[in-house]
């Protein structure tokens, strides 16, 4: 049996029982790695690397060990009522592409007209970090944190743009630093109200233009 067949094997053992890839596992995929890009993963300066690597993962990816919606769950209803937009602007947001596991590094502006609760604001950053701590697509990213905090607090409206920069197209491919990708999603009143959608827009100093 070859190695690759040996691995797709184990795989599917691990699919079949509901097991995830071992520690062991994850270090020796990273030294097959080394191995296949040229370099020799028992010098002195790789003889490490693949442990590394597993424990650097385990940072970029700890998103999938929180439940984002459990982070809302706590609300607080003595706002004097305090109705209007509150806005969480420029938080800085490190992701990684699902389709080369490179970083995609920005922000974040959201905001969310509240109904009787608001949550700490700490926990919408939270929020933001859950979910950017997968591997994902700008698009995705900006559906869930708009939904779950739809869903969880059920506000008036939501709103999140995020605008960044994604390594697979600035560092290889077709190599464009310095361009940066925007994408929106508004809900709620944040759908229906064109002047409510330009004070949230003018908030985070988005243009309008284009943008509706």
């Amino acid at each position: 049996m070859t190695y690759a067949a040996s691995v797709a094997a184990m795989a599917e053992h691990r699919k079949e029982h509901g097991l995830r890839p071992s520690r062991e596992d994850a270090e020796a995929a990273v030294r097959v790695l080394l191995e296949w890009s040229g370099d020799n993963p028992d010098r002195e300066g790789l003889v490490d690397t693949p442990a590394r690597v597993v424990r650097a993962y385990e940072e970029f990816f700890e998103g999938y060990t929180v439940d984002p919606a459990d982070l809302l769950a706590r609300t607080f209803e003595e706002t004097n009522d305090y109705d209007d937009l509150i806005v969480l602007r420029n938080m800085r947001m490190e992701s990684h592409c699902e389709h080369h596991v490179v970083p995609i590094i920005g922000k974040v502006h959201v905001a969310y007209l509240p109904a009787n609760r608001v949550v700490g604001i700490s926990k919408i950053a939270r929020v933001v970090e859950v979910y950017a701590k997968r591997l994902q697509i700008q698009e995705t990213l900006t559906s869930q944190i708009a939904d779950t905090i739809q869903e969880v607090l059920q506000p008036r409206g939501v709103a999140v743009v995020i605008e960044a920069a994604h390594m697979c197209m600035t560092t290889r491919g077709v190599r464009k630093p310095g361009v940066s990708m925007l994408t929106r999603k508004l809900l709620g009143e944040f759908q229906t109200d064109p002047e409510l959608r330009r004070d949230f827009l003018s908030s985070v100093s988005v243009s309008t233009g284009g943008m509706g």
